[in-house]
């Protein structure tokens, strides 16, 4: 039997970070911070409030992108491929014509973390609507969207680590 290996949510930063993370986590200290900076879960806890609050921030900064026709908290996602969420394109030829879906999947364990960590992943999925790949441009349309994006996904990446270490959810 293979052994089960834990996501290294934290693959894109230092070693030095890396340690840094589960030093804190170790010696309870990353949950407090966690809790001081972010203290309360988001109120968006059903697939329609997530759809209106995706489609006020496509409003807000992507008033020209086609439209979304599905926007859902899914709990057959699975963190380890997809921490972020998901967005899919799905083209279909009907007859003469072409039909074009939009749809954002968010995980489910996101349906019980801080206002930050959904905005910061709505933010995300949204961008792929204009950038497909994780390149500067991608980068930039997100810190346009939000501007302490890169720590927001640190904190979050980091909380992630936490929750696998620990088990324990924050929120």
């Amino acid at each position: 039997m293979r052994q089960k290996l834990s996501p290294n949510y934290l693959a894109g930063y230092s070693a030095a970070l890396t340690v840094w993370v589960r030093q804190m986590i170790e010696q309870g200290q990353l949950a407090d911070s966690l809790l001081q900076k972010y203290p309360a879960a988001h109120g968006v806890r059903t697939d329609r409030a997530l759809y209106d609050y995706v489609l006020a921030a496509k409003d807000r900064y992507l008033r020209n992108s086609g439209p979304l026709n599905k926007v859902t908290f899914d709990g057959k996602l699975q963190i380890m491929r997809h921490a972020l969420g998901m967005h899919t394109r799905v083209s279909r030829i009907q007859g003469a014509g072409f039909k074009a879906s939009r749809e954002i999947r968010v995980a489910s364990v996101f349906r019980d973390m801080p206002p930050e960590f959904l905005r910061m992943i709505v933010v995300h999925e949204l961008a792929h609507l204009k950038e497909r790949e994780h390149n500067k441009a991608f980068y930039q349309l997100c810190l346009h969207m939000e501007s302490d994006y890169h720590q927001l996904e640190f904190d979050l990446r980091a909380y992630l680590t936490y929750l696998d270490m620990t088990g324990q959810p924050l929120w």
